[in-house]
């Protein structure tokens, strides 16, 4: 493994920054998304509780204008947006910046370094201009950092064979890894989102059972049924299914790219 570590830190501004704003869009998202679930299976419980009472009536409302708010906020505010053009301004920055480093096209040996330097940094002014409505999200302290670090200079100073030995190892691995790891995870969160589904209508399809038996019994099979569909509509926002499918497939492409390199320069 060579010394030379490229991190995260070592990219242009512009990358931390557009990844920062997607993580942030991201947590928002989901946060809005539990909050409305949350509030709608509480709104459905209090209202079992409560089925002759105003104040109950009044109660349950409320968590149902909050279930709206919470709509229209997603909805204003866009944060799905955000997230996900953050992302992908933050990786055509990374890939970028990884082919100015390797010297590849269309960042080539040119007579002087300013020459492709300038290339490089006009491209991510295209970037960001192609992304104009991600600047309300950027943080300016990130971004007024050099464009390209010590490291990227020294890493592009290298011959070929260090130059493909950091990229291996510190992008194509890395990047194999991280996926093999997502995938894994989303599979797992996928089996258990489902099992938790598969529970509560098991237990909603008992207690219609039971009534049928016993009609005196008030059972909360609305609130359960609810919870079902809270937990489905989790699931289905999360893609845990296509997320592991995906992050899969894309592992073994890396794997396949990185002996498609070691190939070509032995």
């Amino acid at each position: 493994m060579s010394a030379l570590q490229v991190t995260s830190d070592d990219l242009p501004g512009l990358y931390q920054s557009a990844d920062q704003a997607s993580l942030n869009a991201q947590k928002s998202y989901f946060f809005g998304l539990r909050g409305y679930l949350c509030f709608l299976v509480l709104a459905a419980f209090v209202s079992y509780l409560y089925p002759n009472d105003a104040w109950g009536a009044l109660a349950s409302a409320a968590l149902f204008l909050l279930t709206l708010g919470i709509l229209v906020f997603l909805r204003v505010t866009k944060p799905d947006d955000t997230w996900y053009n953050g992302r992908a301004v933050a990786e055509s920055v990374k890939t970028r910046s990884w082919r100015w480093m390797m010297r590849a096209e269309p960042y080539v040996n040119a007579a002087k370094l300013e020459i492709v330097s300038k290339e490089f940094l006009n491209d991510l002014k295209a970037i960001l201009d192609q992304n104009k409505s991600l600047s309300h999200s950027l943080q300016s302290t990130d971004a007024v950092s050099d464009p390209i670090s010590e490291t990227m200079l020294r890493v592009r100073a290298l011959d070929v064979s260090a130059r493909l030995s950091i990229y291996v190892e510190q992008r194509i691995k890395n990047q194999s890894d991280w996926y093999w790891l997502k995938s894994r995870f989303n599979k797992r969160r996928s089996l258990q989102w489902f099992w938790v589904s598969v529970a509560l209508h098991i237990v909603a399809i008992a207690m219609l059972l039971y009534r049928v038996k016993d009609q005196s019994v008030a059972l909360p099979v609305e609130v359960i049924a609810t919870a079902a569909g809270a937990a489905l509509t989790w699931l289905q926002a999360k893609k845990h299914n296509e997320l592991s499918s995906a992050y899969a497939l894309t592992a073994h492409e890396i794997v396949l790219i990185k002996a498609e390199s070691v190939l070509s320069h032995k």
